[in-house]
């Protein structure tokens, strides 16, 4: 062990050493850098295609599999591109959301293929918001999906902006029309 003494000998000597050898600008200025970089760190982009091993994460465009009859599957055919929890699962519907929330005034659009007609229809994602998360039937089905650069397009955002409440419940998968 090390006595007080002699570490406060060595703590003196290193300051001294460092004080003799730079200026305050110098370091103000390495120190505004490290605070600079730290700072703009999370703005550089992030490549998020590699995604868990569960099965609702290996689903994604090259690998999905739509089916028709179970709304509360994360493999039915409106869910393609949905990241977050299920609304029927939670009390709601595909297209109501469950009592207690309110329905997001903004949404992000996916296109998705039906398999029961073969055709492919726009579906705005819709969060419904106000009450805490719903655990039950999450259900992200991102693979394959490309950095953020323009976030009005991701499904990562919670889209509560302009609801009662910003807490994020569920999401609903309305169909906007035919692609």
């Amino acid at each position: 062990m090390i006595s007080n003494k002699r570490f406060d000998d060595l703590v003196e000597a290193f300051t001294r050493r460092v004080a003799q050898r730079t200026s305050r600008r110098s370091l103000l200025a390495k120190f505004g850098v490290v605070m600079t970089g730290s700072v703009l760190l999370p703005l550089l982009p992030v490549d998020r295609r590699v995604g868990g091993s569960s099965k609702a994460q290996a689903m994604g465009r090259e690998g999905w599999r739509p089916q028709s009859i179970d709304t509360d599957a994360c493999d039915y055919w409106r869910h393609c591109a949905l990241d977050g929890q299920i609304c029927s699962c939670c009390g709601g519907g595909i297209t109501t959301c469950p009592p207690g929330t309110t329905l997001s005034p903004s949404s992000w659009v996916a296109s998705c293929l039906n398999p029961a007609d073969n055709k492919t229809y726009l579906i705005a994602y819709r969060d419904c918001c106000g009450k805490s998360i719903c655990p039950r039937c999450g259900c992200y089905n991102t693979k394959g999906v490309l950095p953020m650069y323009r976030p009005e397009y991701s499904s990562d955002i919670i889209w509560c902006y302009g609801a009662q409440g910003d807490t994020y419940h569920c999401t609903i998968q309305p169909i906007v029309g035919e692609a």
